[in-house]
């Protein structure tokens, strides 16, 4: 997965527990073990902040993006976002 949770470290570097951020943002252990080791498939925004404001961190302290090489772009193809289209909206959608 292109996503990579560090969690642990910035548990590490704050000198926090699991069970204790558990608690304080008030999820289970066992979720926010899923959330560490990225067996997730997402991740409310409520609690990214939770999890921001009791670790005083960003959101990119936490997540990183690394490309998937099997996800590449061809050779000669453009993407949407590369020819100034709204990648979220299909050519032929009105604007």
């Amino acid at each position: 997965m292109p996503i990579i949770v560090h969690l642990d470290v910035m548990l590490a570097r704050r000198k926090m527990r699991s069970r204790e951020l558990a608690e304080h943002i008030g999820i289970t252990e066992a979720n926010l073990s899923l959330l560490k080791s990225g067996k997730v498939r997402g991740v409310r925004f409520e609690t990214l902040a939770a999890i921001c404001a009791a670790l005083s961190c960003q959101p990119g302290d936490l997540l990183s993006w690394t490309p998937d090489p099997s996800d590449a772009t061809p050779a000669g193809a453009t993407r949407p976002e590369d020819t100034g289209a709204d990648p979220l909206c299909p050519p032929d959608a009105p604007a």
